[in-house]
């Protein structure tokens, strides 16, 4: 019992009993057999006889003959592939004698495939059953040979995935229309073709104790933070878990704050956006399986542009401002109205006030209470939307909006004021560019309904001075969250609420990197 409480008070002992959990479940590390019946009977014990397993048994066209292994796992890999750089380079006559010169000439079984026989351009040597299963569960072929304690993996990956589409969450009117999928490689070199630069780095770990994710981070070497940089892998490589399976395991995992609604990473499905970031001195971090790429460090600011910004003349750029305003109607426009019609009437016009006060004779239900009702009905229509399938999921959004919006005014539970101050919001909402900052801004609107139904304006300026200071608060990687506002930079503020001409960008953001600052000549136009 006294062992039990002990552990329960500390802390410590829990995660050493995890990490001891964890490390039994890791992949055994035995070597493997000369036998090659006995390897085989191993593998199929520990993948429990899966009939996706296909092996095959073959026979050298030598004398005497030498028996191999063919293994693979059936969906995950490419079966032409299999067949014409590997079955056929084993097995027909006619290679007989790609065999016996070389063997009569000292070379091992295992030499002679990697440079005579197999015709594929990737192949590797394994000696141990952990890389046997970690090759053979991404799609490889494995070669056992029988009196060899090793093997050769042989490249082959091949499974169906989707091809590159639009991206679905961040569409533009100008600008390239391809997106990242859920194939780690393909997302890599979606990037490459538009950075044909060695300086382009690329490096890749596997997390996920059972589910062996590839992870890799891009980053441009002579422009990037290399503090940064160590900071990203230092903080990768402390990840302790059984599976990744979304680019969101890892934002949660290495983000500075936990407890914010702000997000501190960024999120992209677009190439072009990661490239341009890149080129700015970021680090991308891509997760395989998931279209969605992690941009690091990041600021506030990010979230309010678009990448069609950089694509027009940079006046429309200035569209910005607009955004900017709509953040601040989405945090704020019902509560300045819940504290307006209860606290300070005489701040509104007569005229006005005297429609207001008409409107809302015969409304059972306080103005805070009106407005919760609302936001929570129409917080319902947006979820709904979300969830149901495309084709109807946002007519049920718009007409169940409308639909509900005009019947509660006809049944008199709210006002009609009421359904055209959620609905400004709503829509102000939907202006900004980055979903998961328009969940926080959603989350904090509600925090700013209670200031203004309990202390009126005076809660809500008080609400915003604590918002600031939140933010201010905040860094993503060692960049202020809020830079180049706070702390001020004049250099930055040139791609800010505004974009200058590209031929006034002259430097990167000074904020990110200091090394490599200049990306462009002075005066391209005088």
């Amino acid at each position: 019992m006294n062992s039990i409480k002990n552990f329960l008070k500390n802390p410590e002992s829990k995660s050493d009993l995890a990490n001891k959990i964890i490390d039994k479940s890791s992949l055994k590390k035995e070597l493997l057999n000369s036998s090659l019946q006995y390897n085989l009977k191993q593998i199929k014990k520990d993948l429990g006889d899966s009939n996706d397993l296909i092996i095959r048994e073959i026979k050298t066209p030598t004398s005497p003959r030498i028996g191999m292994g063919i293994l693979y796992i059936d969906g995950l890999s490419d079966t032409d592939s299999i067949q014409n750089s590997i079955m056929e380079s084993l097995m027909v006559e006619i290679n007989a004698s790609k065999w016996e010169k070389p063997l009569s000439l000292g070379y091992d079984v295992l030499q002679v495939l990697e440079q005579f026989i197999l015709t594929i351009s990737d192949v590797k040597r394994i000696d141990n059953f952990n890389d046997v299963y970690t090759y053979l569960l991404t799609g490889n072929t494995l070669i056992l040979v029988d009196g060899h304690a090793q093997g050769i993996k042989a490249s082959t990956s091949g499974w169906e995935s989707r091809g590159v589409q639009e991206p679905s969450s961040q569409t533009v009117i100008r600008g390239p229309k391809d997106g990242f999928s859920e194939n780690i490689r393909t997302n890599t070199a979606l990037i490459r073709r538009r950075i044909k630069s060695p300086n382009l780095w690329l490096e890749t770990i596997t997390l996920g104790l059972e589910t062996q994710t590839s992870i890799s981070i891009m980053y441009m070497k002579g422009i990037v933070n290399d503090t940064t940089v160590e900071e990203v892998k230092h903080r990768l490589k402390k990840i302790n878990i059984d599976g990744i399976l979304e680019s969101g395991y890892i934002e949660e995992l290495i983000q500075d704050k936990t407890y914010t609604p702000f997000p501190t990473i960024y999120n992209t499905e677009r190439p072009d956006v990661i490239s341009a970031g890149l080129l700015e001195g970021r680090i991308a971090i891509l997760v395989d399986g998931t279209p969605f790429v992690l941009l690091v460090p990041t600021i506030f600011i990010q979230f309010i542009q678009s990448a069609e910004d950089y694509y027009q003349r940079f006046d429309f750029g200035a569209i910005r401002i607009l955004r900017v305003f709509c953040v601040f109607l989405a945090f704020l426009a019902p509560s300045i109205y819940i504290a307006i019609t209860t606290f300070h009437q005489e701040m509104v016009p007569t005229t006005l006030l005297m429609s207001i006060s008409a409107q809302r004779e015969g409304i059972p239900f306080p103005t805070f209470i009106e407005a919760l009702i609302m936001e929570i009905a129409f917080e319902i229509l947006r979820e709904a939307g979300v969830r149901m399938p495309r084709a109807v999921g946002q007519t049920v959004s718009i007409v169940g909006a409308l639909v509900i919006g005009q019947a509660a005014v006809e049944a008199g539970i709210v006002s009609a004021a009421m359904v055209i101050i959620v609905a400004i919001t709503a829509i102000s909402n939907f202006v900004i560019p980055s979903f998961n900052m328009g969940i926080a801004i959603r989350i904090s609107r509600f925090i700013f309904m209670i200031l203004a139904a309990g202390f009126g304006l005076f809660g809500i300026i008080t609400g915003v001075f604590f918002l600031l200071l939140h933010l201010c608060s905040l860094n993503s990687f060692g960049v202020p969250y809020m830079a180049p506002m706070a702390p001020f930079n004049a250099i930055d503020q040139k791609d800010t609420l505004i974009r200058f001409p590209i031929w006034k960008l002259i430097f990167r953001p000074i904020s990110l990197s200091s090394k490599n600052i200049k990306r462009q000549k002075k005066k391209h136009i005088e």
